[in-house]
């Protein structure tokens, strides 16, 4: 990778750290040298095969990128700096055993004060580019304004809704996703499990923190979906290894508990978790009686109060339900879900999302979206008893992974050959318990021992893979003192799993934020 010759001029009172040095320099000479790295490039692609360049493939030796920019928020034009590089994963003797690829945005004329926001994704095999180009970044790509699909080719755009002016943003690749790897004789799967992967996203944070000079700095986590279990587990190791308390965590649309969405003979608690979240979706689409129509509050409420009343206990009688009881269990299920009252009597009143989303729409044709209800797709085959396809995800890879690719060589110049892994295969993964995977216990302990860290759960109405119910639950049932469980504050978002592509929903999401980290630094 081409490196950066600066001859610093100005001396600038924040200092970034490249590699192992520290160097500070006047925007007009970083984006000279950017402009000139460029220029390079495009001599060295038109020599073409005689003069041909091994490939680039960067790891944690080589000097992060530094660019400067600008974003415009409201009437205010903010400059910042991004960092695009490698940081090494260790071994004991100190060698190097993955190299963990970041993009970090820093606002310029800030200081060690200012929050900073560690965001990654989860799947788990999820890179955090979802989160940085949906909506947190200071660029995202463009989709349209209620998150379906625009024809290609993709585009980014400035994102005036960025939550840069609140908190100076890093973005992490776990190993096997984005450009992270391990190094030379190493393998990935060591780093495919549910510890050995919150220990490796926490020892990038305190690496970069201390890089960084951040240790001052009021600190915060930003984990969507696995991210969220996975900030729960990274939230008390890094108290406990290395003492490093946080402000507060920000939870998108995430799970602590797999025992709140994944079913099982013995487990129907994930049919009444989802409900609510069927009757959102239900009633996006119209499919409601009318007096449910006239209100969706009023209909998740009605909703709530049915799943974890009559409904969760007639699945708790399972075949000792009798007939009669059960024929009145469908029909109020009907009621709330637009589906007909035989389809749920086959199901044996157990609705799984995938049913839902095959179902609710089948006389036009349509399946929903998993990740959104809201976005419908052609059923591709009528005959099959489940979607074939996710809809609501094919909207959001597109033009994320398109526009990350070009992003990252075209604005931030940093040169890779590699592909850029928006999802990775990580299987499989070393979940270690014998029972539903939880780290709702990390989560409260890490509350208990820091009874000044916040929480704030965003979750999105319609969303079918994770509802917002399952965090409800969780957090109902965490052991911790009262004046502890204070601190969780919940908010809802009328799209998806990735509200933030909703425009709507991430202008919410933004104040959502601001306040948040104003009512927690």
């Amino acid at each position: 990778m081409a490196r950066f010759v600066v001859l610093t001029k100005i001396l600038l009172f924040c200092v970034v750290a490249i590699g192992s040095q520290h160097a500070c320099f006047a925007a007009a000479e970083i984006k000279e040298s950017s402009d000139t790295q460029k220029e390079e490039k495009l001599t060295a692609a038109k020599a073409g095969d005689d003069h041909a360049q091994p490939a680039t493939v960067p790891d944690a030796s080589d000097e992060p990128v530094i660019t400067s920019h600008s974003v415009t928020v409201g009437k205010t034009k903010l400059s910042y700096t991004t960092e695009t590089g490698m940081l090494p994963l260790l071994k004991n003797d100190g060698t190097a055993k993955a190299s963990m690829f970041y993009i970090a945005y820093t606002l310029d004329g800030g200081d060690a004060s200012r929050p900073i926001i560690y965001c990654f994704n989860g799947g788990p095999g999820a890179s955090a580019v979802w989160l940085h180009l949906g909506g947190l970044g200071p660029k995202r790509a463009r989709v349209h304004p209620d998150a379906t699909l625009p024809p290609p080719p993709y585009e980014l755009v400035t994102n005036e809704h960025t939550i840069l002016p609140y908190a100076d943003l890093v973005f992490i690749d776990p190993v096997a996703t984005g450009y992270s790897r391990p190094t030379k004789d190493e393998k990935a799967e060591q780093f495919f499990g549910k510890r050995p992967d919150i220990e490796a996203m926490s020892e990038f944070i305190v690496l970069y923190t201390t890089r960084h000079h951040r240790w001052g700095s009021p600190k915060y986590l930003c984990g969507e979906s696995y991210g969220v279990f996975r900030a729960a587990g990274i939230a008390e190791y890094l108290q406990d290894q290395h003492g490093m308390f946080l402000n507060g965590l920000l939870l998108v649309s995430g799970l602590v508990d797999f025992g709140t969405i994944r079913t099982g003979s013995t487990n129907d608690l994930p049919y009444s978790i989802f409900l609510p979240t069927l009757t959102a979706v239900a009633h996006f689409h119209n499919r409601l009686p009318t007096d449910l129509q006239q209100n969706l509050q009023d209909a998740m409420r009605e909703s709530r109060t049915f799943a974890s009343g009559e409904y969760l206990a007639a699945l708790f009688a399972g075949d000792r339900l009798e007939d009669g009881k059960r024929k009145q269990i469908a029909s109020k299920l009907s009621r709330l879900t637009g589906l007909s009252a035989d389809i749920i009597l086959e199901n044996r009143l157990r609705i799984s999302p995938s049913i839902f989303r095959k179902k609710l729409l089948s006389k036009e044709g349509l399946i929903c979206g998993r990740y959104d209800g809201r976005i419908t797709g052609r059923d591709g085959d009528r005959s099959s008893s489940y979607p074939t396809f996710d809809p609501s995800y094919m909207a959001a890879l597109g033009p994320l992974a398109a526009t990350m690719n070009a992003y990252v060589r075209e604005e931030l110049a940093f040169e890779n050959d590699l592909p850029y892994k928006a999802l990775a295969g990580v299987r499989p993964w070393k979940f270690e318990e014998n029972t539903y995977s939880s780290t709702a216990a990390d989560l409260g302990s890490a509350m208990s021992k820091n009874p000044h860290l916040k929480v704030l759960v965003m979750t999105g109405q319609c969303d079918l893979a994770v509802p917002p119910d399952a965090m409800r639950f969780s957090i109902d049932h965490l052991e911790i003192d009262p004046a502890i469980k204070a601190n969780v504050s919940f908010t809802e978002y009328t799209s998806g799993h990735m509200m933030y592509l909703n425009l709507p929903d991430l202008k919410k999401l933004g104040q959502d934020v601001s306040e948040f980290i104003n009512a927690s630094k």
